[in-house]
């Protein structure tokens, strides 16, 4: 896929990593809530005014961009080439994976830095 073809939104809220305990305080009905189950931790990804009280681990000050239409299975690459583009600026990403596309988070202080690395690449920012 081409850069040109994909579009990339930059998301309102101001984003938080974290490890819970359990999901008991976690409102999974808010937007943008990402959890993320193993046999080893309890992750979770949300907006940071949702953080939940049970937290045992957190890091505060991220911002995310969507990827915007929905991402066929058989596609590849993308992330790659997004990572690509922002480690070359040296700017370390959190990426979320959804059933229909992929969300790629930077630390706050980087979004802007990220936003114009991105479009100097070929890809569109909205927002």
């Amino acid at each position: 896929m081409e850069h040109e073809a994909l579009t990339l939104t930059v998301l309102a809220p101001a984003f938080t990593v974290c490890k819970v305990r359990d999901y008991s305080e976690t409102d999974l009905t808010a937007e943008f809530t990402f959890t993320g189950r193993t046999d080893r931790e309890l992750s979770l990804v949300c907006p940071t005014e949702r953080t939940p009280r049970n937290t045992t681990a957190r890091e505060d000050g991220w911002r995310g961009f969507r990827i915007e239409g929905q991402l066929d299975f058989g596609l590849t690459g993308i992330l790659a080439g997004i990572s690509a583009v922002l480690a070359a600026e040296k700017i370390g990403i959190f990426a979320v994976s959804t059933f229909d596309t992929d969300y790629v988070l930077v630390k706050a202080e980087n979004l802007a830095r990220a936003t114009q690395a991105l479009k100097a690449a070929g890809y569109a920012v909205e927002g």
